[in-house]
């Protein structure tokens, strides 16, 4: 099978090696770069789209891939100042004195770490980096699920873990997730991941998925929910007419918390 990588230039092979570094690049971070005009990377990127090697983000480009998930520290850098503002705004859903399932992910770290100074919380999760932001404060009751801890990113999958979670029925879950289809399906990489978070899902009686809009643009292989099994999507934007239709077509409740830089939620370009 052909291999679009081969057909590829210099710069846009590149491209790709920093991309798979840093997670996600600006069109303006790779033109200060490699000294070209950002015409001259954009052009780069729409190639690169098309022979799908990387997918086009707001702003500028990610990793393309459907079957395997970016790294954790290369993830963790990809809209990073979003995912703070969705974390803050997901906290803020929160109320003090309430339990909550929290799931793998590095925006749900982003809701814990906001939670981090609040009171009279029972917090569940199967994400040590959730328990880690946590489990100081003497307020916060935190309990870590049983499983198989991967090693790539302390995140807590298998059997004992669902059975765990299916003792508890909380008031919250947030979730996070890797991929969302054009029809409102929610997409993972891990299949264990995924039936971790279906218990999470089927044991709330509130549902919060945080996501930044990169999400839309991306794809994986294991279905885990839909947008009608959603109470409320925290996100910087919707990236379309059609998803924010879907939204209201199943009562989701919509928060957008816009960019980082303060201007208006806006589409891909």
């Amino acid at each position: 099978m052909d291999d679009p990588a081969q057909h590829l230039s210099r710069r846009q092979n590149e491209i790709v090696a920093l991309l798979r570094k840093a997670g996600r690049a600006t069109v303006e971070e790779l033109a200060t770069h490699f000294e070209v005009t950002p015409q001259t990377i954009r052009r780069d990127l729409n190639e690169m789209s098309d022979a799908r090697v990387v997918t086009r983000v707001h702003g500028g480009a990610i990793v393309a891939s459907s079957v395997e998930n970016l790294a954790y520290d290369a993830r963790k850098l990809v809209a990073q100042q979003h995912k703070r503002l969705i974390g803050e705004a997901a906290a803020r859903l929160i109320p003090d004195n309430s339990s909550l399932f929290v799931n793998i992910g590095t925006t749900t770290e982003e809701v814990a770490r906001a939670l981090a100074a609040r009171s009279g919380l029972l917090v569940i999760t199967n994400n040590l980096n959730v328990a880690t932001e946590l489990y100081r404060n003497r307020s916060i009751d935190v309990i870590i699920t049983g499983g198989s801890v991967r090693s790539t990113d302390g995140g807590i999958v298998g059997a004992t873990t669902v059975d765990l979670i299916r003792q508890f029925r909380v008031d919250t879950a947030v979730i996070g997730i890797s991929a969302i289809d054009e029809d409102g399906t929610l997409l993972d990489y891990d299949i264990r991941e995924v039936h971790v978070s279906r218990a999470i899902i089927e044991n709330a009686r509130r549902v919060i998925l945080v996501t930044d809009s990169s999400k839309f643009a991306r794809s994986a292989p294991a279905r885990l929910a839909t947008l009608a099994e959603i109470d409320v999507l925290v996100t910087d934007r919707l990236p379309s007419a059609a998803i924010a239709a879907l939204c209201r077509t199943h009562e989701v409740e919509v928060v957008e918390t816009g960019d980082p830089s303060g201007s208006e939620p806006s589409g891909l370009d």
